[in-house]
């Protein structure tokens, strides 16, 4: 029995050495007190780390199909008036969302960007308190009205029975509506009253778009808009004005639900217009995106890069689109972000780690110093004895 203990004993890897051979130095004790620190700060890091989620993130190709992308935007528009701002969105399938009304809010801006009016309908005349008869005049009692489409009609005995639905009329047409004061619906609305009063008004419009998940763009443009030979324009003659003031700031523009750690580009953007007329353009990479918690909930969203361009007009106004552009593309690449812990086996790696290599590299220093002191001193008595 007492051979095999003195087997085992000689195996020790750690020899101990009597304290009456130790020889403790000043530098020792400071070196002693700077790397317990150090191991006090690394730990308590690494206790961080442990407790906090980590995020791992992955790329993947996006094999979803058939899903929507769902567009969050408030941009604001110091000069031009909320009766004539309209928004359009159309994709590379070719479904076209025209003059889109639904989940848009549209507040009217004085010139010190105060809020006069909230128009939750969006854009469009108000109603006529009574209808009026095609001879003029207003309907009482049950009487039927039909009011004239001005040769716009789709089909023989169809009614435009306000200005709205006679400019729809001349819009799928695809026609101009050169001269709205021949128009009866429109001058017994107050059209270009209602335009009148709101000259140099601002208009802050938001909301939200629903589209495809397919390339495309939604944009903002005075006027109505319609297809004229297969190409989009707007109808801007009814305006009379030769130039319009597209100058705008995006309080915030986001492709999905937030999620934490996004980043939107272009919220706080703002642009003022130099030229008379032209379309500011945004090209737009929309990167799908999937964050998933440490509890398993997993958000459905989309990140983005975004360069910019203004296109000044060459001609008048009446040949050139103008309007704010957000042209978007998506990636075929999708980004996943998961949240998560780091093992308790990993946790106490890392904490051995720091404090055996604080300490051998302490070991290490102050051996160097320990040993330079001893040197120096050797040389110091060779000197005197010289």
């Amino acid at each position: 029995m007492e051979g095999l203990m003195n087997k085992l004993r000689h195996l020790d890897a750690y020899p101990k050495v009597n304290e009456d051979f130790y020889s403790r130095t000043l530098s020792g004790g400071f070196i002693t007190l700077v790397s317990s620190v150090v191991m006090l700060l690394l730990f308590f890091s690494e206790i961080r780390l442990y407790l906090h989620p980590v995020v791992e993130t992955k790329l993947v190709v996006d094999s979803s199909r058939g899903e929507t992308l769902r567009i969050n935007f408030d941009v604001t528009f110091p000069a031009i008036a909320c009766s004539i701002l309209s928004l359009d969105a159309i994709d590379i399938s070719g479904e076209q969302h025209l003059d889109v009304k639904h989940d848009i809010v549209k507040d009217r801006l004085d010139v010190n960007g105060n809020v006069i009016e909230v128009r939750p309908d969006g854009v469009g005349s108000r109603k006529m308190e009574k209808p009026l008869q095609r001879q003029g005049g207003r309907l009482e009692h049950n009487e039927t009205y039909c009011g004239s489409c001005y040769g716009a009609e789709s089909i023989d005995g169809e009614c435009c029975n306000s200005c709205e639905e006679v400019r729809d009329a001349y819009r799928k047409k695809g026609w101009a509506m050169s001269n709205l004061d021949l128009i009866e619906q429109c001058k017994r609305e107050g059209f270009f009253q209602k335009i009148k009063d709101e000259e140099g008004e601002g208009c802050n419009i938001y909301g939200s778009l629903e589209v495809k998940k397919v390339a495309g763009n939604f944009h903002f443009a005075p006027g109505k808009s319609f297809d004229q030979s297969n190409i989009h324009v707007h109808d801007l003659q009814a305006f009379r004005k030769n130039r319009f003031n597209l100058s705008h700031t995006i309080n915030r523009l986001a492709f999905g639900d937030h999620f934490p750690g996004v980043v939107n580009p272009l919220d706080g953007v703002q642009w003022m217009q130099k030229q008379p007329i032209g379309m500011y353009q945004y090209f737009i990479k929309v990167v799908p995106t999937m964050y998933k918690d440490e509890n398993g909930h997993t958000i459905q969203s989309n990140q983005f890069s975004v360069t910019e361009h203004f296109k000044g007009a060459e001609r008048g106004l009446l040949d050139n689109l103008v309007g704010v552009f957000f042209i978007y593309d998506l990636s075929p690449i999708k980004v996943t972000f998961a949240e998560g812990h780091v093992s308790f086996l990993h946790f106490l790696t890392n904490v051995c780690a720091i404090v055996g290599g604080v300490f051998a590299v302490s070991g290490i220093i102050d051996s160097c110093i320990y040993h330079g002191q001893k040197a120096m001193e050797k040389k110091m008595e060779i000197g005197k004895f010289n």
